[in-house]
């Protein structure tokens, strides 16, 4: 069955089944690390998009130890976790306590599926033969987009189906291209210390899991992520022409902060300063109705398989390896 389709009967079934509560009237989007960013597209979408339907996002802890008061059986809560991350369970556990209907997202069965209403396997972003279309993030954004179609009405949801259709060759274009830029950063920025990273808007969740769980996690190197809007209120004053700097240009409403960061950083900055603009991953190639929607969806991979694994290569850090996660108890 193809994923769109998937979603689509999913998503009749959770709007039946949530009828005699008066249908769907808040949404939460919880997970943990990567799983917990990869839901920042569907977010954003309903963000900007729902008039009817509140979204928020609750990193799975944070779920646990201080659960909102509005979950009840009118909120439909969709949690993500590869392997069934112990705090990710609890949190599922806790949403349908309190009578949410739970849809659960998953690559390796878990006490996340066998506590979830329904559920909906993924393909795993790191693995090369993964489609784009079935990565997390993109059937976070699908149920996102089915969600306000099949409740309110959304103009451009054929505009948006098409577009997932076409997100795997952008991404298997976009590797070619990057991977000798790649490759010419990560010898550039082998040995420093620290690498920021810059994004906002729909970018900004892409900044953000390239921050923590590539550069961080997977190779040990302090790397803040800042808000690029935020940028001129604090953080600019740490450049000069010695930092590091990983600039995300996304494509939408929000590209002109992106942009007048640019022009901050060619001035102040150094050759250290780079430039990753969705439009040259292909953004500028899907309808302009719902481009910004697919900024995290082209930039996520291609951060996680082409430039997080070049700075390994250069550093010769194994990607695999971790100094806490799965070696000590925490």
């Amino acid at each position: 069955m193809q994923i769109q389709e998937e979603v689509k009967q999913v998503m009749g079934q959770v709007l039946a089944k949530m009828k005699s509560n008066g249908g769907v009237k808040r949404v939460v989007w919880i997970a943990a690390g990567g799983s917990f960013g990869g839901f920042y597209p569907a977010h954003y979408f309903m963000e900007h998009e729902s008039k009817q339907i509140p979204s928020q996002m609750f990193t799975s802890n944070e779920f646990n130890f201080a659960t909102p008061p509005y979950v009840d059986g009118s909120t439909l809560a969709v949690i993500c976790s590869m392997r069934g991350t112990a705090e990710t369970c609890v949190a599922a556990q806790t949403a349908k306590k309190l009578g949410a209907t739970t849809i659960g997202l998953y690559v390796e069965e878990s006490l996340l599926t066998e506590t979830c209403d329904y559920n909906i396997k993924y393909d795993s972003i790191a693995l090369d033969e993964s489609v784009t279309e079935r990565v997390n993030s993109s059937v976070g954004l699908s149920i996102a987009m089915h969600l306000v179609s099949m409740t309110e009405g959304y103009e451009h949801f054929e505009q948006a189906m098409n577009a997932f259709a076409q997100v795997d060759d952008l991404y298997r274009k976009a590797v070619v291209a990057t991977t000798p830029l790649a490759q010419a950063w990560a010898e550039q920025n082998k040995d420093e210390k620290t690498i920021y990273v810059m994004g906002s808007g729909p970018a900004y969740g892409s900044a953000y899991i390239f921050s923590i769980c590539n550069i961080e996690e997977m190779l040990q190197i302090d790397s803040p992520t800042i808000n690029s809007c935020e940028f001129f209120h604090g953080p600019f004053e740490v450049i000069d022409k010695e930092k590091s700097v990983f600039q995300l240009v996304s494509v939408g409403r929000v590209r002109k902060a992106d942009e007048r960061a640019v022009t901050f950083l060619k001035k102040y900055g150094g050759e250290k300063v780079y430039l990753l603009d969705g439009n040259e991953l292909g953004l500028d190639q899907l309808d302009e109705t719902v481009a910004e929607y697919f900024n995290h969806i082209l930039f996520s991979p291609i951060l996680n398989n082409v430039y997080m694994r070049q700075l390994s290569y250069a550093t010769g850090e194994d990607f695999n390896t971790r100094r806490y996660m799965w070696q000590v108890e925490y």
